[in-house]
């Protein structure tokens, strides 16, 4: 009798490992339209976060190129809020394919899956291939509703992969995931006290909503984009946070739409506020920050010719090479129009809970391109340095500088061996995309915890 047990039970987990096997299977990409040959494997696909609704989230998974069972996972969110991961992370920035004319795919020499297991994440509900059968979902959607459904979405994710469940898990972004990572990895954190199944090694990215938005006018100002007089203005009569503030209110004092169209005006359409020494002939894939850069004064931005990856994840031979679906929608878009976000969630503190999350002895990167005006690296440094003094953590690398590729890569500062500071020298606000070598240096060195290069 006991042995038949034990040939149902074993039967039964074979059964369930087949099952799951069969998950990631059933998503694996065989080749994308225009794919160069690759050694390693990547897959996409939904996974659920609410049945009862409907309610699914889409993923693009790469495997790391050399060795991924002994690699890290690296979950990558981009921001907006309502901008895409698969768009602009992966195929803009530090995936490891770029669409490149003639509908074909080129190699990017510094995806990050050189050292890592990328996951992207289109995340909220509505963002990308993300959907829910039911358009209501799309609605009041905030910070708390984002950081529960990317937790849903790990745990089911890992049902599919497995392999990947004790594997060291590390969460970064950019731009308003400044907001979604800190609070998914104190939801993981949480989680883990009832159930160990987060391996939670590390993040990068914050936004604190008036420390880095009020860093604008002195960057703007130090970098020549506006007067003496208007600095001053911008400063003392409405500064960027409350601007912001008001704005998302709908009661945009006489004060504040006179300072910002003084701001405006100086800083001219003309100049890309995500890389202030960039020509503004630029793609729409930078354009996630609904929330950071409200436009009181209509500006529009002329975009080169094409976005050659918006046009290629409209294909359908794309779409189905991708088990991707539109819902809802007749377009896959790089930033949703659909979602209707808490946009005052910008004005939660999130300085606090990275604090916690340090106690809790997870290392934390601050990183800023260092030609940014959207989230300036003078409020970013700011940031890091106060939260150094309230959790008393000594400077254990003098600011210095980093190298990478023969050059100065940026700038450093770390305090405790756990909060860590650092620039990326002619990076924009997509620090991957304009500095995808230097990005990668960095990337590398957080993962591995080690010092950045002091040396060629």
């Amino acid at each position: 009798m006991e042995t038949t047990i034990v040939k149902m039970i074993a039967l039964a987990l074979l059964t369930q490992a087949i099952a799951i096997a069969c998950f990631s299977i059933d998503d694996r990409i065989s080749q994308l339209p225009g794919q160069p040959q690759v050694s390693f494997q990547h897959f996409s696909g939904y996974v659920s976060v609410d049945d009862k609704k409907e309610r699914s989230l889409f993923y693009y998974f790469v495997e790391a190129e050399f060795d991924p069972a002994s690699k890290p996972l690296v979950l990558w969110l981009n921001g907006g809020p309502g901008c895409s991961s698969l768009g602009v992370g992966a195929f803009s920035e530090n995936g490891p394919f770029r669409p490149s004319g003639n509908n074909v795919l080129v190699r990017n020499e510094y995806s990050w899956n050189r050292e890592a297991n990328m996951l992207y994440l289109e995340s909220p509900i509505g963002v990308g291939f993300s959907y829910s059968a039911n358009s209501s979902s799309y609605e009041g959607v905030n910070d708390k509703i984002t950081a529960w459904d990317n937790l849903v979405f790990l745990k089911n994710w890992f049902l599919k992969f497995p392999q990947y469940k004790d594997r060291s898990l590390y969460i970064t972004g950019e731009s308003y995931a400044g907001h979604y990572i800190p609070q998914l990895a104190e939801l993981l954190l949480q989680f883990n006290k009832k159930e160990k199944l987060f391996n939670l090694k590390g993040i990068a990215a914050i936004l604190e909503f008036a420390t880095d938005f009020n860093s604008r006018a002195e960057f703007f100002w130090s970098h020549g984009l506006i007067s003496d007089t208007t600095y001053g203005v911008f400063t003392s009569a409405c500064n960027y946070s409350r601007y912001v503030s008001e704005y998302y209110r709908s009661s945009l004092s006489p004060i504040c739409s006179r300072v910002m169209s003084l701001v405006t005006t100086e800083t001219s359409k003309f100049v890309d506020k995500y890389d202030v020494t960039l020509d503004v002939c630029i793609s729409s894939v930078m354009s996630q920050s609904k929330v950071l850069n409200p436009q009181q004064v209509s500006e529009t931005i002329d975009v080169c010719v094409e976005d050659e990856t918006v046009n290629y994840l409209n294909r359908k031979d794309v779409q189905k090479a991708l088990h991707a679906r539109l819902i809802g929608v007749n377009r896959w878009l790089v930033c949703s129009n659909i979602l209707d976000y808490e946009l005052l969630d910008v004005e939660i503190p999130t300085i606090n809970v990275v604090g916690r999350i340090i106690k809790e002895g997870i290392p934390v990167l601050v990183y800023s391109g260092d030609q940014d005006s959207v989230i300036p690296l003078t409020g970013s440094r700011k940031l890091v340095h106060r939260l150094a003094q309230e959790l008393k953590l000594t400077t254990t690398t003098s600011y210095r500088v980093w190298f990478a590729g023969m050059q100065v890569g940026g700038w450093t500062q770390v305090y405790g061996n756990i909060l860590s500071f650092a620039t990326i020298r002619g990076a924009s606000h997509e620090a991957p995309f304009s500095q995808p070598e230097r990005s990668l240096v960095l990337f590398k060195a957080f993962l591995e915890g080690r010092p950045l290069p002091e040396e060629f």
